[in-house]
Formats: structure tokens, C-alpha cells, sequence
């Protein structure tokens, strides 16, 4: 495993009560530590994209945050908006109640109507494992296979539970090697990102990126 962990990283900041200021310094982290993204909300978009331009460092938007119970007519809209404002990747939330109730052609149209969206842009698909039972987890990941995203993510982080090893293992079983997986929710040092990391996660959702690229560069592993 690289020990370069900035580059795992989805410097993330989707608390509702996040200021202008607060996404400006988010940003400046990113920059400072090269992080793969920032994940934020849609509303700070053309913020981000400013303070990020000309940079490797990319913008991710979450798309019917946090409850996934919007419309597929609106997430294909926010999407739609959100790549015209500059994302260049997107973190959807799927229907969970659809997905429970064994609505498959529903949770399949809504993907895919957001993959149509991105146009070629990067589509993660937030399944909420925190309110689901096993094969309603694996259910959701070939779902988001089969609708063209290119990634799962285990959570909000809003919702209940936060990221396992044993829900990475299982994602990852699920999708095969070929689609990402990210672990999202709890992720707050170098030793939990390595494991989930180990476990077959490709990115790490997590607020805590400075402390975890502190703890790495000093050598902790705690």
C-alpha cells in the first residue's frame, strides 16, 4: 500500500451550518496536501472551483444529500448543474426506501438517470449500509454496477454507523476489481484509513485528512 494517503483522500466539509470561509480554508488545505478531492455541498461549488482552479486537486458535490429521497428528476438536475459548474465528481445518495422495499428497476433508473447526468464525470453512489442488512448492501452495489457509476460509498455520514471493515470487504467482494470503492464515516486516522485501505477501499471520505496526513508523516499510527 502507497503511504501517500493525501492522495485517498476526499477532504470533505458538508455540515449544514459550513461557511463561505470555512470551504475557502477546506480548499487551501487540499491544495496544501494535494487531497484527491474536496467533497462539499452544492452551494459552494463555484467557490471551490475558484480557489481550486489550475490545481490537481478536484471539486466532488454531493447530489440528493443526505437522505437520497428527492426526485431522480432533481438529482439528474443538480448533477446536470453541478458538472456545468465545474465538479468533477459526484457523490449521489440512493433511495434507500426504494432499495428496502425491493424496488430494483427504481434504484436502477435513478442511478443511471445521474451517470447520464455527469457525462463522463466521476459518480459515486452513497448506499447508506448503516440501514441496510447484507443483501440489501450487495443488492445496491450491483445496482450502482450495473447503472454505469463508477463508484460505491458506504455512507453520508449523516446516517447511522460508520465505515467498517467488514462493509468495505463486502463492497468490494461485490463490484470486483474493476469499480472504486470509498469508505466514508469514522475514518478519523492513518491507522483506521489503512485499514480500510487494506480492506479495498480506494478513497477515503473524512474531515480529519490534515490529521491523518500529520499522523502519517509523523510516523504515528494511531
Amino acid at each position: 500500500m502507497s503511504e501517500n494517503l493525501a492522495a485517498y483522500i476526499d477532504h470533505t466539509l458538508l455540515k449544514p451550518e459550513a461557511t463561505r470561509a470555512d470551504i475557502v480554508k477546506l480548499c487551501r488545505e487540499a491544495l496544501k496536501y494535494q487531497f484527491h478531492t474536496v467533497c462539499i455541498n452544492p452551494s459552494y461549488l463555484a467557490v471551490a472551483a475558484n480557489e481550486l482552479a489550475g490545481s490537481a486537486v478536484r471539486v466532488c458535490v454531493v447530489v440528493g444529500f443526505p437522505l437520497g429521497a428527492t426526485t431522480t428528476a432533481v438529482k439528474a438536475f443538480e448533477t446536470a448543474e453541478a458538472v456545468k459548474g465545474g465538479a468533477e465528481e459526484i457523490d449521489m445518495v440512493l433511495h434507500v426506501g426504494a432499495l428496502k422495499e425491493g424496488d430494483k428497476d427504481y434504484v436502477l433508473k435513478d442511478i443511471s438517470a445521474v451517470v447520464q447526468a455527469a457525462r463522463g464525470k466521476t459518480v459515486k453512489v452513497i448506499i447508506e449500509s448503516g440501514l441496510l442488512i447484507k443483501e440489501e448492501k450487495e443488492l445496491a452495489c450491483r445496482l450502482a454496477l450495473q447503472a454505469g457509476a463508477d463508484m460505491v460509498k458506504n455512507s453520508t455520514g449523516f446516517g447511522p454507523g460508520e465505515a467498517t471493515v467488514a462493509d468495505v470487504q463486502l463492497m468490494r467482494g461485490t463490484v470486483g476489481p474493476e469499480m472504486g470503492v470509498k469508505a466514508s464515516a469514522g475514518v478519523r486516522s492513518a491507522k483506521t484509513a489503512r485499514e480500510m485501505i487494506k480492506a479495498g477501499a480506494n478513497r477515503i471520505g473524512t474531515s480529519s485528512g490534515v490529521k491523518i496526513v500529520g499522523e502519517t508523516n509523523s510516523g504515528r499510527n494511531d
